[in-house]
This record gives structure tokens, sequence and C-alpha cells, in this order.
């Protein structure tokens, strides 16, 4: 089929480079010239492991190919992927401008059917105001045309969004219509992925009823552990335990210093916009929010306790992506680390094998190194905030003799404390017991 992609962010690169490879073609349009160039260089603008081969396979194989505007391809397209981004508002919302722009485009250009897919996160009820922005830019060049509007959501993570999007673990489409639910069928023929065919509504509370209970989950198990960090229980056994009972599952039960990217914290703002929008308070969710900002700080209170006053402390920060296996700073704890050791008078240094070029631009007078065990030097203290394999595996026998002071404070849970105990370290996790048990 030959499909149109519209915004070449990270869903909408990593949507066409699956498409493609299933042997679809697919036009990307993308308006920002700078990220078109590297495109059709074979560039990929994000980090995303094996996604760049895999684009310049495509590019190359002739199914892949980049547009700077919707008019160069709209004629010879059946389907249209609306996949441009839909950042947070200062109040939360979900800012739609973007989608809605997209839409009046593709209104005032069709000229014939269209199946016209929304892949972009968007509120419960845009499906109905996209299709009437449409209807009215037809109506303007008093066009008769068909189309249907379909909601895809995506269900992609960030380092395993290509895996992802080659063999998804569901497929959820929103549509109205036998033929919308044809088109797609035919779009998803080759993926053998459970496929759950929906109202357009229903499709968009699916992505954010998901991402808002992994967000609840991971708050959860998170609050817990500052409750077992108390009581010398370890939140990790405990999670384990939890995990073992299929109704609960071991997945997002990980205790750390919170959540952070593109989705999560985006997705319960709007989530929770909406529903004070509707007048229906969602209690829990906005307790999920709540712990999940104060996370890092407690945190970084465990840190002061055993350090003393910050001031003039030399900290190492291990880490500064959301996760490992990208280069997404959005949200991350780090940047929020970092904030409060500037904010005591702390000296920094820094080391993440991705992220730092993008919080230099926010914080360039820290001191930023090409290796993990370059920011150990002299440290009075490392902290661990993403669990890069580079990270995990550095030599902490080694790394002793270089430290100023011993203090090893595991923002992920992600080291072996027995063994850093036995080296002399003073080591604290996230929920886990400060002596041996």
């Amino acid at each position: 089929m030959n499909i149109a992609v519209i915004g070449a962010g990270y869903v909408g690169t990593t949507t066409s480079v699956a498409f493609a490879n299933y042997g679809h073609k697919v036009y990307v349009i993308e308006n920002d010239q700078e990220k078109l160039k590297k495109l059709k260089k074979s560039i990929l603008p994000f980090y995303e492991e094996g996604m760049e081969e895999l684009l310049k396979k495509l590019i190359a194989g002739g199914n892949l190919l980049f547009f700077q505007n919707i008019e160069e391809v709209i004629d010879q397209v059946e389907i249209l992927f609306i996949t441009v981004g839909t950042p947070s508002l200062p109040n939360g919302e979900a800012d739609l401008s973007y989608v809605e722009e997209a839409a009046r485009q593709i209104g005032k250009l069709m000229n014939e059917y269209k199946a016209i897919v929304i892949k972009s996160t968007v509120p419960i009820g845009t499906g109905d105001k996209i299709h009437k922005i449409i209807k009215a830019e037809l109506k303007k060049r008093n066009k008769e045309i068909s189309f249907d509007l379909i909601s895809n959501p995506e269900f992609l993570r960030e380092g395993k969004a290509l895996q992802d999007a080659l063999y998804p673990e569901r497929i959820v489409i929103g549509c109205e219509t036998e033929k919308a639910e044809k088109v797609m069928k035919d779009l998803y023929k080759e993926i053998n992925s459970p496929v759950v065919f929906t109202t357009i509504k229903d499709a968009e509370m699916i992505k954010y009823a998901s991402n808002a209970f992994l967000a609840t989950k991971i708050s959860f198990i998170n609050e817990l552990a500052r409750l077992c960090d108390k009581i010398g229980a370890n939140v990790i056994q405990v999670a384990k335990g939890m995990g073992l009972d299929s109704r609960i599952g071991p997945h997002f039960l990980q205790a750390g210093i919170g959540y952070g990217g593109s989705c999560f914290p985006k997705d319960i703002k709007a989530l929770l916009a909406l529903a004070s929008a509707k007048k229906t308070p969602l209690q829990i969710l906005q307790a999920v929010s709540d712990v999940n900002q104060t996370q890092a700080l407690w945190f970084m209170e465990k840190v002061e306790k055993a350090l003393g006053s910050l001031s003039g402390k030399r900290i190492a920060v291990l880490g500064l992506t959301f996760k490992p296996q990208t280069d997404d700073i959005r949200e991350a704890s780090s940047l929020k680390i970092i904030q409060y050791l500037i904010e005591n008078h702390s000296y920094i240094s820094a080391y993440d094998p991705q992220g730092t070029e993008h919080v230099k631009k926010i914080y360039p007078n820290v001191h930023y190194t090409q290796t993990p065990f370059e920011a150990l030097k002299g440290a009075d203290a490392v902290l661990i905030v993403t669990e890069w394999k580079e990270i995990v595996e550095i030599d902490w026998k080694k790394a002793k003799n270089v430290l100023s002071q011993p203090y090893v404070f595991d923002g992920r849970n992600c080291l072996n404390s027995s063994a850093l105990k036995k080296l002399g370290y003073h080591y604290e996790g996230v929920g886990t017991p400060s002596f041996d048990v």
C-alpha cells in the first residue's frame, strides 16, 4: 500500500520504518528542513538502537521517501497517518495545534477517498474534532469527498521502539465503518499480532489508560520504597514477591527516582486536565503525579542526610537520559537532581553515553566527561541516575581509588549492594536497607 506519514519525529519515523520494512511504500512529510536533510541522508535525528541501519536500507531500496509538503504526495497515497507532536500546554492540556493543522492541510488538498489515521497521542474526543475540521475544509472547496477518520494509537517504548513497531504486542484500531476496518486489516495483514477494533473514543482512551496504569505501578512502588526505607524492609524483595502474582506481574515494579520521557508525564497531565474539565477528579492519578514529582527530591534528601551539607561537595552524576538506550532527557530525573545540586552549591561532574549534548544546553556549567570513570575522579559521592550498561559495569574496586569518599547512592537499584559494601562503600539504594539482612 502507499502510505503518507505526516511528522518525522520519534513516532513518525519509527512508524514509517516499520511499514516500509513490511513492504509498503511510505512517503514521510516533515516541514523542519534541517531534520528533513538529515533523514534524506539516512541520519536519524534521535538515538534508537538498530533503527539508523534499517533506515539506510529502506531508503536505498526505495520504500521510504521524504518530502516537505503534503501536496507533493497526497494524490499518490491511500492512507495518511498523522504522527505530529502533542506537547503539554501550561495548563496540562495536550496542544493539538499540529494535529489540527495537519487535518486542515488534508482537507484542503484531498481529491478522493482517504483513510486518515491519528497515531499521535490525543485526548478523548479529538477524533470528532478532527473529522469536523476536515469536513469544514472540504465544504469551503464545495467538495463532497468521503473519508474515514481512524484512531490507531502507538505503544512504543523508547529504547525498544523498533522492536515494538515491527512486532507489536497488540494493535488497537478505532474506526466507525466497514471500509475503514478493511483498509486497516489490509495494512496490518503481514503483522501477526492481536488486533482490537473499537470505537475511536475507546481507542483514544486505551492509549491514555495504558500509560496511566503503568505510571501508577511505578509511583506505587516508589511510594512503598519510602516506607521500606523507614522500616528496614527491602523493596526489591517486596516487588519480587508481588510480581510473582499473575494478577500483578513483575513489570514496572522497579523502585527508582521517578519516571520521565515524552509520554508518561505529558499523557498524565493531559488526562488530569481532561478529567478536571469534565469535573470528574482522578484522585489516584493525581497522587501518581504528585509522588513522581517529589521522588527525586526525596532521593536527594537521603543523599544530604548521609553527606551533610552538599555545599562545596563534588558529586558525580552518572546517567542523564530518562532511561537507558535513548538520548531523550525530557522530564528526566537527572534534571531535577542537577538543579538541586546547583542550588546547594555542589560541584558536578556528569556522564551519559547519549544525553550529554542535550543536558549541556540546559546546564552548560556542569563538567561533562567522556567516560564514567572520569566523572568519579575526586568525587565525594556517586549518584546512579540512569542504569546504562557502562555505568552498572564500572570496576568499583578500581573506582574506590579515585573517589574522594566512597559514597554510592543508587537511584535505580541496579548495582550489587552486597559487593559494594564488602569493598567498603557506603551504599544506599531506593527502599533498600542500609544494613545487610
